[in-house]
């Protein structure tokens, strides 16, 4: 687990702490990793939308995570539980590289547990950042959110 405090909105901090009292998350528990999530929100650093540094990983945010075994590189859109889809690279933030990489920063080396054991990775660059595009709390009813139709331009655009 990362050192540094996680940087949140308020809104997110709020959303996930519900999001772990849940009875969802009851469901699936006890994971050690949702225990990690949960230690991470309780002290994280909560900021208005417009301070939240423009290479943070934030709720519905595009990232590129390098592997730093394989080498590999992926990018996911980090996504609350009922909008996943990781066949479309919607990461949950349930999912362990999700809780992982939730408030990290460009640049951060994280190892993290997942159910295969761990894994270390690095953030290499936040492609999408609905804080920074003034798009963090936009949705639109029955169909995919704004700032996944702007993420998705802006992949297919690098």
């Amino acid at each position: 687990m990362s050192k540094r405090k996680i940087v949140l909105t308020e809104a997110d901090h709020e959303r996930l702490e519900a999001l772990l009292d849940s009875e969802f998350a009851q469901v699936i528990s006890p994971i050690e990793y949702l225990e990690d999530l949960r230690t991470e929100l309780k002290g994280a650093e909560i900021v208005a939308p417009h301070r939240v540094p423009r290479s943070v990983v934030t709720m519905n945010s595009t990232v590129t995570l390098r592997d730093l075994e394989t080498n590999e590189r992926e990018t996911y859109t980090l996504v609350y539980p009922e909008q996943a889809d990781i066949a479309n690279d919607r990461l949950s933030v349930l999912a362990p590289v999700g809780t992982a990489i939730l408030g990290q920063r460009v640049g951060d080396e994280l190892k993290w547990r997942v159910p295969g054991g761990w894994r270390r990775f690095k953030v290499q660059r936040v492609l999408f950042q609905p804080e920074r595009e003034g798009v963090a709390d936009l949705e639109i009813e029955g169909a995919p959110p704004r700032w996944i139709r702007h993420a998705a331009a802006i992949a297919e655009a690098t």
